[in-house]
């Protein structure tokens, strides 16, 4: 019996989110399909934290307990050649027994990614979204700093999120904006990094920026929005497309 550590990378575009559903591809439901079929037994997978229909994964972790006996490449390989190529297991190690994607996790870091332009250009539809208003960087930048902290973040959460404990510790939050060649124009990506995410935090806390970025909320929104909860005062969710979960740390 072997705890194996597994580091996916996925297009979430035609995926129903990473949590196995009934009637629905998920991330979680073929690589349980393709690790059943392996191990000839029913086989969990444990992922360090859900992404949502649409969300994409540089830096997924998972961990599977085997008990036939594989070698790190030989699982690989063996996951690999029975997957659709929208999902690839980068790489495999051991890991300790007690190792567990979720709750052995420190942090974790989403980029979401932005073209600002008026046109869109198809070879980032599906891993960026689309704004074609002016954003005004700085402001954006400016408020971003303020999310930054230990908070109870239920007003950027789902109001379906099934955690009791809204609090999480955010520990950095960037904007960088560079000019992509293939898309002819200016590629925003934020990045924020935090002890653990809520449902559509990142997109809320996104969507919220984007609103600043065009002049419609400020940095007092924001703080008052974060005090009372207030889910109103909020942005938009921004869209799925854009989002990505970068990496997660361990120790």
């Amino acid at each position: 019996m072997t705890n194996f550590k597994l580091l996916i990378q996925y297009d979430g575009t035609d995926f129903h989110g990473w949590q196995v559903q009934e009637n629905a591809r998920t991330i979680q439901g073929e690589l349980e399909r393709v690790c059943r079929m392996l191990e000839d037994a029913d086989v969990k997978v444990i992922g360090s934290g859900r992404t949502d229909a649409g969300v994409h994964a540089e830096g997924q972790v998972a961990n599977v307990v085997m008990h036939k006996p594989f070698t790190p490449d030989g699982l690989r390989a063996a996951i690999n050649g029975n997957l659709w190529r929208d999902i690839r297991v980068m790489s495999v190690e051991k890991a300790p027994d007690d190792f567990h994607a979720r709750f052995s996790a420190k942090q974790k870091t989403y980029v979401y990614r932005i073209i600002n332009a008026p046109v869109m250009s198809p070879i980032w539809r599906r891993f960026a979204h689309h704004e074609s208003k002016p954003l005004a960087l700085e402001r954006m930048v400016e408020a971003g700093r303020l999310f930054l902290g230990e908070h109870d973040w239920s007003a950027f959460a789902s109001a379906g999120t099934e955690s009791e404990n809204k609090v999480r510790l955010v520990t950095d939050v960037s904007l960088r904006s560079v000019w992509d060649a293939r898309a002819n124009a200016s590629l925003i990506e934020f990045r924020i990094t935090a002890t653990g995410f809520l449902r559509y935090m990142v997109r809320s806390i996104v969507g919220t920026l984007l609103d600043v970025g065009q002049g419609t909320k400020n940095g007092d929104t924001i703080q008052t929005a974060i005090v009372t909860g207030d889910r109103q005062l909020c942005g938009r969710t921004a869209p799925a497309q854009g989002l990505t979960l970068e990496r997660v740390e361990y120790d």
